[in-house]
């Protein structure tokens, strides 16, 4: 199901307690619409799931924003995608009736969601990254007072030190959030801790 929004996008209405937030779905690079909708309705059963594909090709790959290399961000590109990925949340929480989602963001996805959290706070109820690093050098003021974050970092991740999602972690909860992360025992992938912890830390919003 699907309107002609400015993003191409999956939605999944609420089947459940719909008193629960919608996830908002963010692929990592090379996905699309429809990778993370099963995760998504593992981890929050019921709940209405909206899935947007990034707009950036990287060798025929899509991704939500721009980069200059292997973990340098083309900042510049990223604000510009956080605007417009917010402002798709605003056209689709209008088509669909929806209250402000909880973003589920993976990688890239996760990068772009915590991009989000500082630049357009207002869009995003909370989030879940999994695999996330700091996305911008230098972070604007944000007032994230309260809103509910979960990092889920991998110990043996090649991609992002671990210092890196320290450091995102401690930005979140200076701008206010309520930050939990922990760093499980795998690389960059996702496993069943992943969604066994995700699960259980929206089920207790």
């Amino acid at each position: 199901m699907s309107s002609p929004l400015s993003h191409i996008h999956r939605f999944s209405p609420a089947s459940g307690d719909l008193e629960r937030p919608p996830l908002l779905l963010l692929h990592g690079t090379g996905g699309d619409e429809a990778d993370l909708l099963p995760i998504g309705a593992m981890v929050a059963p019921g709940a209405a799931l909206l899935s947007p594909r990034g707009q950036v090709l990287e060798n025929g790959m899509p991704r939500f924003f721009r980069r200059l290399s292997e973990g340098v961000f083309d900042e510049d590109d990223l604000r510009r995608r956080a605007g417009d990925l917010a402002g798709f949340v605003d056209e689709a929480r209008a088509d669909y009736d929806l209250p402000a989602p909880v973003a589920l963001g993976f990688s890239n996805g996760a990068n772009i969601a915590a991009a989000m959290l500082l630049l357009h706070s207002r869009v995003l109820a909370g989030a879940v990254l999994l695999r996330a690093m700091v996305p911008l050098a230098v972070p604007p003021a944000a007032d994230l007072a309260g809103k509910p974050v979960l990092i889920l970092s991998g110990a043996m991740d090649p991609i992002i030190p671990a210092d890196n999602a320290a450091r995102l972690a401690a930005m979140l909860r200076e701008a206010g959030a309520i930050v939990e992360h922990r760093i499980l025992p795998g690389g960059h992938g996702l496993g069943q801790a992943d969604i066994a912890l995700a699960k259980d830390w929206l089920a207790a919003l």
